[in-house]
């Protein structure tokens, strides 16, 4: 048993430096935590990135992912994967990212339908366009058609017109995709048109019952049917833009046609999920803007029908707010009723 004369003094000398000494591990393990983070955004990509695409293989925006994945793998010197998860006009693959690891290996070729369109004709998505996503970049606009079954007798907007109008209820439409179901409803509500509307998962299939006969229309991209155009098995009969199309330059624009063209973009552009680092998403936009003012890629972009536009993932932030606007006034001006 120790007397009180033997306890040594409280010494705050030595205190304060084990207290500082806390203070300076803290520190220093902070640092390198954010370090190790940092080092994680500069050593990316350290392994194969996935480009998901919410239509089937093969169709217009298959084909301008396909083209922009290949340079973008050799840019950062991994494989860029093109993932295909169709359905629900986009909203599966939008979700699949959404709810992603928001590290630069999961990215989102979109479209205005999931982005755009989804949001005023479903209440109840199960991913919010604004929070659940990280802007990257534009990528550009489609251009669309309005395609007929060769057998139908009509070789311009107004025969096609005056066809519907007689034979109402008995005219096929078919769409695959958000824009040409918007396109064609809006199209019917100017017109006051009666055709059925017969839904497909993407362009691919759709086409193959438009060549049959079974569908008598359908509103879309170029890519798939161009070829069947050429050979007289389709008909092509207004581009809806502003100008005519350099993959078919007799077929006229909506005001060219006598018509009001429709008030829709159909745009496209890639995403990551939220919190994504912005020194990864600034690299990726920077990596896709480059490789889209290559030659070889525009002309490959061309044949899809397909006019490039690139952005910082600040403007198409900005971009998305804008379109999400403009859709839902152009649904609301279709008569289409939000479920």
């Amino acid at each position: 048993m120790h007397s009180k004369t033997d306890q040594k003094p409280f010494n705050f000398t030595h205190a304060l430096g084990f207290l500082w000494c806390a203070v300076a591990t803290l520190g220093l393990d902070l640092q390198a935590h954010a370090q190790a983070s940092m080092s994680d955004a500069y050593a990316y990509p350290y392994k194969s990135v996935h480009l998901i695409v919410p239509f089937p293989a093969g169709g217009a925006l298959d084909m301008v992912a396909r083209i922009i994945a290949k340079p973008l793998g050799e840019q950062l010197g991994q494989t860029v994967v093109v993932d295909n998860k169709p359905g629900a006009d986009g909203a599966i693959a939008a979700e699949f990212v959404a709810k992603s690891n928001p590290d630069g290996y999961t990215l989102f070729m979109a479209t205005y339908g999931a982005m755009s369109a989804l949001p005023s004709l479903h209440k109840a998505l199960p991913y919010d366009v604004i929070k659940d996503f990280t802007p990257i970049t534009n990528t550009g606009k489609f251009e669309f058609f309005l395609f007929t079954n060769a057998a139908v007798p009509a070789h311009q907007l107004s025969d096609f017109f005056a066809h519907v109008k007689a034979h109402p209820g008995e005219i096929n439409y078919g769409t695959g995709n958000v824009g040409g179901i918007v396109g064609s409803a809006e199209l019917a509500s100017q017109q006051q048109l009666h055709m059925v509307h017969i839904p497909y998962k993407g362009e691919v299939p759709l086409m193959n019952d438009l060549l049959s006969g079974r569908i008598h229309m359908m509103i879309g991209t170029p890519a798939n049917a161009l070829e069947f155009v050429k050979a007289g098995k389709l008909n092509a009969l207004v581009v809806f833009a502003d100008q005519r199309s350099p993959l078919m330059p007799s077929v006229p624009t909506m005001t060219e046609s006598g018509y009001k063209n429709l008030s829709s973009v159909a745009w496209s552009g890639i995403f990551g999920p939220a919190k994504m680092s912005p020194t990864i998403s600034a690299l990726l936009s920077k990596n896709i803007n480059a490789l889209m003012q290559h030659l070889d890629v525009q002309q490959a972009f061309a044949k899809q029908g397909f006019e490039s536009k690139g952005s910082t993932p600040a403007e198409l932030g900005h971009y998305v707010k804008e379109q999400l606007r403009a859709w839902g006034t152009s649904i609301e001006m279709a008569g289409l009723i939000s479920d």
